[in-house]
């Protein structure tokens, strides 16, 4: 029996929606149909445990071929196979479950996981005609699914702690310790707030793991100060929307940039980190500025919509992880943020970045 949870079943339905489409829909900033842009599909490949498929489109025909066996399977079954599973989807209250109606078309079509081989870098692989260009990219995709919870961007570790000096009155250990003990629900907002009417002020030092750092000058020289503005906003303030905390940010514009004809120098810098953690950049390894074989996402909707972002078309890309994502708050214990701590006679606090979709 296959079980999975909502993602992973969200990966099947995504290969039963776009061949009973016949068509990719491009997304727009708002998770919406971009009216007027559809790429007609070609094939769509996918690789399985047991090799690799193609899932080709001939009028009304899908002809699945791998192995050298073909098959040949009616564009209404997957149509119609799609909607029953969208069906099961959202009715499962269980964090995994299986569909057996599903699995007998499954293994039929050559489709025996839920999840892509782990070895690949994409979820799935579509071969589309651009009728702007008349060429037939090879576009590789990442699903991410609305309809289970709300998925990470950038997932939290101790590589995204962002040090701030603590400056101004000295604390004595006995504040130290009290303002370390707050445990409302807010706790970290709390300590900021307790700290800062001590009279002391914050002063971004430096980030935890000089990898992450690397990673950051190598795509814009001045991120990690705009991000630590950015952070600790996030963490003094009600905002967490990237859009809101951005718009914040380039209000105070802490960088000095040359603002007098609007240039949107903050929109434009993180959404170029936007991207470049979509496509491949991790915290913890050296990023070349090379993207992976995975060009974009392919976002499964609460209503079954199947929309398309890539960096083939880079604008919308952007906009939409920009205007679709937040900063999170992750366990401070676990990732050692939250807390004033000395260090060569200085008070440093930590603060963390994780960034979440907002849905």
């Amino acid at each position: 029996m296959i079980t999975g949870n909502k993602g992973e079943w969200s990966e099947v339905y995504a290969l039963f929606k776009l061949l009973g489409d016949k068509q990719l829909f491009l997304g727009d900033k708002d998770i919406d149909k971009l009216e007027g842009f559809i790429y007609p599909i070609i094939k769509v490949l996918r690789s399985e445990n047991n090799g690799d498929f193609e899932y080709s489109i001939q009028d009304e025909i899908i002809l699945i071929s791998g192995n050298e066996e073909v098959l040949k399977i009616p564009v209404d079954e997957f149509r119609n196979k799609a909607l029953f599973l969208l069906n099961a989807i959202k009715e499962n209250k269980e964090r995994t479950f299986s569909v057996p109606e599903i699995e007998h078309f499954m293994h039929s079509i050559n489709c025996i996981s839920l999840k892509a081989n782990s070895s690949a870098k994409t979820d799935i692989t579509i071969v589309v005609h651009d009728q702007r260009t008349n060429q037939q990219p090879t576009l590789g995709f990442s699903i991410k699914s609305q309809l289970g919870s709300p998925s990470t961007l950038l997932n939290a570790g101790k590589t995204t702690n962002f040090i701030y000096r603590i400056n101004g009155a000295d604390l004595t250990d006995h504040e130290i310790e009290h303002i370390n003990l707050i445990t409302t629900r807010r706790k970290i907002m709390d300590r900021i707030a307790q700290i800062q009417d001590k009279g002391c002020s914050f002063e971004f030092a430096k980030i935890e793991r000089k990898i992450f750092l690397n990673n950051l000058v190598l795509i814009d020289s001045l991120l990690p100060e705009i991000l630590a503005q950015i952070i600790f906003d996030f963490y003094s303030s009600e905002y967490s929307h990237l859009t809101d905390l951005v718009n914040s940010t380039a209000e105070k514009n802490p960088m000095n940039f040359d603002i007098e004809n609007e240039h949107k120098f903050y929109e434009f810098k993180i959404k170029r980190f936007l991207t470049d953690v979509a496509l491949g950049m991790m915290p913890s390894q050296v990023w070349t500025g090379k993207y992976d074989a995975t060009g974009g996402y392919l976002i499964v909707k609460e209503n079954g919509d199947v929309l398309c972002y890539h960096i083939y078309n880079r604008n919308e890309f952007e906009d939409y992880l920009f205007n679709n994502t937040k900063l999170d708050t992750a366990s401070s214990s676990r990732h050692g943020f939250g807390e004033i701590y000395k260090e060569h006679g200085e008070l440093y606090f930590n603060l963390n970045l994780q960034i979440r979709f907002i849905k």
